[in-house]
C-alpha cells in the first residue's frame, strides 16, 4: 500500500495508507458522526471544499449505489477512515467506494484512528487539512498558504432553471446547492417544481407564477452571498409561503434582522438530539452545519424559534410572526437516512394551500 499522511493547519500529522485517487488535496476538514451513507456525504454540495473524516470504524462495504447520489457532481475534496472496505454485498452497488473516488479523482487515506483525530479537532479547534504523499515543512507551508474559495454556491448550484413536472402545486426551488433528496421528497407530495440559480430575481421568479418558495441548504457562509439576495428573500416573504433548509434557513434568518456566527466546531451526523419546541418532542435528524444563528440576535417581535439543538445550543428552526415563513436548519430531506423531519414538507404544502384559501377570499 502506499503511504500518505494527512497533515492539520497546527503542524500535526498522521500517517496512512492511500486508496482513491493519488492527489494531493487541501480542504476544511468534517468530521462526519453517521454510521452509514458515506455516498450521500461525499455527493452532498454542503460538503463543498470539504475534506470528510468518517468516526464509522469501516467505510465502503456498501459499495456505491446509483439511487443513493445527492448530486451528479462530487463535492468533498478528500476522506479519511479508519478502514477502507473494497467489497460490495448489493448487486445494486457494483461499483466499489475505491472505484468511485478514482473515477472521481477524489483522493482517500485509511488506517487513521479516527477518534483520536476528533479529539484532536475539537482540542485545538483544527479548520484545514491536506492530505498528501510528502510529510514535510513544504507540505504544511503549502496548507498553511491554501486559501480555499469563497465562490462555492456558483461551483454547484444550476446555472440555467429546469423543471421537475408534477401535478400539484407550483414550487419554485431556488439552488444554493440543492440536494436531490428535497426534490425526492417535493416529488412525493406531487409538486410541480422549477429549479432556478441561487440569483434569480423576485420579478423572474414572479414570472414564473409560483405558489411558494424553497430556499435550498448549500455550503459556505451565508455572509459572502451578494446582498441582493437577503432583498429578495425579504420580497419573496411579503409574497409567498417561504421554505428554508440548512442555508436556506441562515438566509432567512438573515433577512429577518439576524445574525450569522461561524460555530467553533461543526457538526456533521445525526447523534445530536433536536427538541420541537412547540411539543417538546425529540427528534435525531442530520446536519451537515458549520454556521448558526446568533442567539441573541433573534428579533423575537420577528421570528419565533421552534427547534433547538439540545446539545450545543443552537437554533435549529424559526418561524416567522408576520409570513407564511419557517426554516429549520437541519436535513429533513432523508440525506444520511433519517426520516425525522419528513412532516415539514407537508407543513409547506398545507401552508401553500392555506395562503391560496386565503387569497382566493380576500379577493
Amino acid at each position: 500500500m502506499v503511504k500518505r499522511y494527512l497533515v492539520l493547519d497546527d503542524g500535526t500529522s498522521f500517517a496512512g495508507e492511500a486508496f482513491g485517487d493519488l492527489t494531493s488535496t487541501t480542504g476544511e476538514l468534517a468530521i462526519n458522526t453517521n454510521l452509514n451513507y458515506y455516498q450521500e456525504a461525499l455527493t452532498d454540495p454542503t460538503y463543498h471544499n470539504q475534506i470528510v473524516t468518517f468516526l464509522q470504524p469501516s467505510i465502503g462495504n456498501g459499495g456505491i449505489n446509483p439511487k443513493n447520489y445527492e448530486s451528479i457532481l462530487t463535492s468533498a475534496k478528500g476522506i479519511v477512515v479508519h478502514q477502507s472496505e473494497n467489497i460490495s454485498f448489493s448487486q445494486l452497488k457494483d461499483l466499489s467506494l475505491d472505484s468511485f473516488l478514482k473515477e472521481r479523482h477524489i483522493p482517500g487515506i485509511s488506517q487513521i484512528d479516527t477518534r483520536q483525530l476528533q479529539k484532536h479537532v475539537r482540542q485545538h479547534n483544527v479548520k484545514k487539512a491536506s492530505i498528501v504523499s510528502t510529510n514535510d515543512d513544504h507540505a504544511f507551508d503549502q496548507l498553511q498558504a491554501a486559501v480555499l474559495s469563497n465562490q462555492q454556491i456558483q461551483a454547484v448550484a444550476t446555472p440555467k432553471p429546469y423543471l421537475v413536472p408534477g401535478t400539484g402545486v407550483t414550487i419554485v426551488v431556488i439552488d444554493f446547492g440543492l440536494r436531490e433528496s428535497i426534490i425526492r421528497q417535493l416529488a412525493k407530495l406531487n409538486c410541480n417544481m422549477i429549479v432556478v440559480p441561487w440569483n434569480t430575481s423576485f420579478a423572474e421568479i414572479k414570472n414564473l407564477d409560483p405558489e411558494g418558495v424553497v430556499l435550498s441548504s448549500g455550503p459556505g457562509s451565508p455572509d459572502e452571498i451578494d446582498t441582493s439576495v437577503i432583498e429578495t428573500i425579504q420580497t419573496i416573504q411579503a409574497h409567498l409561503p417561504l421554505f428554508g433548509i440548512g442555508l436556506g434557513h441562515e438566509l432567512i434568518a438573515i433577512a429577518n434582522g439576524a445574525q450569522v456566527t461561524r460555530m467553533s466546531i461543526g457538526n456533521y451526523g445525526s447523534n445530536h438530539p433536536v427538541r420541537k419546541i412547540i411539543t417538546n418532542e425529540l427528534i435525531y435528524p442530520n446536519q451537515a452545519q458549520a454556521y448558526a444563528i446568533a442567539n441573541d440576535s433573534v428579533d423575537n417581535n420577528r421570528l419565533i424559534v421552534t427547534y433547538k439543538d439540545i446539545i450545543n445550543g443552537t437554533i435549529q428552526g424559526l418561524r416567522s410572526r408576520d409570513f407564511p415563513t419557517f426554516s429549520v436548519q437541519f436535513s429533513p430531506d432523508g440525506s444520511g437516512g433519517m426520516v425525522d423531519g419528513f412532516d415539514l414538507f407537508e407543513e409547506f404544502v398545507e401552508s401553500i394551500i392555506a395562503h391560496r384559501r386565503s387569497t382566493h377570499e380576500a379577493n
